[in-house]
């Protein structure tokens, strides 16, 4: 074999990919923590922490397994802080006759990648990452010739395809989806479990950040690092989850509550997002899990996890990569302001946004819920542009990669793509809120008021939202139940209604 160079992306952390079956003297593999990849978005400097310092973990086990490793420190003299400025510094240095690579899972980076394999003089490869159930095209062919895609049309056929929880070609228990038994509201006695966490020391990788003008949010304990940073630990995760969790995972999934950050999610989504797990792994724990108790563990429990991994997480890689570069760049309601200053603060009189965004500051993390229904949610109401939002989750979360980020925020989130994802824009009042959540009760606002000085904000904005956006709104036959109950008020109610609303966008910045 020629002298081979041989790239490792920050989350490309998989140490079961094939490259690393066996020794061979004739390859170095390169790491590289770059000024590129840290500064293209603003990010938490957990995130950023927690990705140096599991590349690190990992090109250790590389060199303990022998492996030739180049690994390129963030402040290091030689860094040229590009992809491509380094592999082109190391093939000439080290006389390296042949350049490989894992596709990547970000567009940005598969463009950059191609288009130095065409200006370097020798030979180049690109292979799989091996780490998804589907390939970057699988949903694209799925789906040729349909104007609409489902998403639990393509779980069921995952499911099928990969044997996951199934008799002959019929779901175990005869169903395929107990969504509708997964959306309880916690007691308002319950105290959840207290979620495992780690007490990593990364002070040292804190201290060579904090050297640089890397521009980070958030906050860190950087002698108490939270987030696993090794496979080891990230199997720890998924073991506490499977053990502890999962038997509750389904009924509050959706649930929220002040001051409980984690409830009974598993948390692994930045080690299977960076490859220190895989997907197929998380879903065989967990089938063999609910297998050993399946009379403490209901179904739905298991269904409603394993859904979210081989269902919705493969589903939006493969609208991704179906869809980009435009879907960067789809805006369905032309939306155009900017956000409120405190979601990049928490200082707001918003129990709800208060208690999601502080929680997005202290860990870098939010459940689907929080990020949907309360952040999410605000944003549209409030006619943020899209690439506001997609600029604030990619930044914010520490599993916040753009193939799965963009397509949950401009998709499902802001249904900026005007249906691809989602067959309805995900917005609701104060009512939603109060039903899933421990938010009103103690708040500023009052969530009964619509309009007044304690209205709750999400009241006046919701109506608000959709007259405003009527004409692209009124025949999604999902919808016209509320259009209905719009068109039925009295006039002085709507313009009640509506002038609140404006007073609280005018105002957006003292909510």
């Amino acid at each position: 074999m020629p002298k081979t160079l041989r790239l490792i992306l920050g989350d490309q952390l998989n140490s079961n990919h094939s490259w690393f079956k066996t020794v061979d003297e004739s390859v170095t593999y390169v790491m590289m923590e770059i000024r590129s990849e840290t500064d293209y978005a603003k990010h938490h400097i957990q995130k950023v922490v927690g990705i140096f310092s599991a590349m690190q973990n990992f090109k250790n086990d590389l060199l303990v397994n022998n492996h030739k490793v180049i690994y390129i420190h963030l402040n290091d003299n030689n860094n040229l802080q590009s992809f491509e400025k380094n592999i082109k510094h190391l093939i000439s240095e080290h006389n390296f006759k042949h350049f490989e690579y894992q596709l990547p899972d970000e567009y940005r980076v598969d463009l950059d990648l191609k288009n130095l394999c065409k200006s370097i003089s020798i030979s180049s490869a690109a292979v799989d990452s091996e780490h998804f159930f589907t390939s970057r095209n699988e949903l694209g062919d799925f789906f040729e010739g349909k104007k609409i895609y489902l998403m639990e049309s393509f779980y069921r056929a995952m499911r099928k395809k990969h044997n996951v929880m199934m008799e002959g070609d019929k779901p175990l228990t005869g169903q395929w989806n107990y969504d509708g038994e997964n959306r309880k509201k916690l007691p308002n006695n319950h105290k959840p479990i207290a979620p495992l966490v780690f007490n990593n020391d990364v002070s040292e990788i804190y201290n060579e950040i904090t050297k640089t003008d890397v521009k980070t949010i958030g906050t860190i304990d950087a002698k108490n690092f939270v987030w696993p940073i090794n496979r080891k630990q990230s199997l720890e995760l998924l073991d506490f989850f499977a053990e502890e969790c999962l038997q509750l995972f389904g009924s509050y999934q959706d649930a929220m509550t002040p001051n409980e950050w984690s409830l009974y999610h598993s948390r692994i989504s930045f080690s299977m997002n960076v490859k220190m797990i895989s997907p197929k792994e998380v879903i065989d724990r967990c089938i063999e899990e609910w297998q050993k108790r399946p009379n403490e563990i209901e179904f739905n429990q298991l269904e409603g996890f394993v859904r979210q991994i081989i269902g919705w997480r493969e589903y939006m890689r493969g609208i991704y990569w179906n869809k980009m570069p435009e879907f960067a760049s789809m805006n369905f309601f032309n939306n155009q302001e900017k956000l409120p200053n405190w979601f990049w603060t928490g200082k707001t009189k918003m129990n709800c946004m208060k208690d999601a965004i502080n929680q997005s500051l202290n860990y870098a993390y939010a459940h689907h819920i929080q990020r949907l229904m309360i952040t999410g949610n605000f944003a549209l109401l409030a006619g943020i542009h899209p690439d506001e939002v997609d600029a604030w989750y990619l930044g914010i979360y520490i599993d916040a990669f753009e193939w799965v980020e963009i397509t949950n925020t401009r998709g499902m989130s802001q249904f900026a793509d005007g249906g691809i994802v989602g067959t309805k824009p995900y917005v609701s009042s104060a009512s939603y809120i109060d039903k899933m959540s421990h938010y009103c009760g103690s708040c500023f606002y009052k969530k009964a008021l619509k309009t007044g000085d304690k209205a709750c904000p999400f009241n006046s904005l919701y109506w608000n939202f959709y007259d405003r956006n009527e004409d692209k709104l009124g025949k999604n036959p999902r919808i016209g139940m509320m259009y209905n109950v719009w068109r039925k008020m009295k006039p002085e109610d709507k313009t009640a209604l509506l002038e609140q609303a404006d007073y609280y966008l005018k105002n957006i910045n003292e909510l």
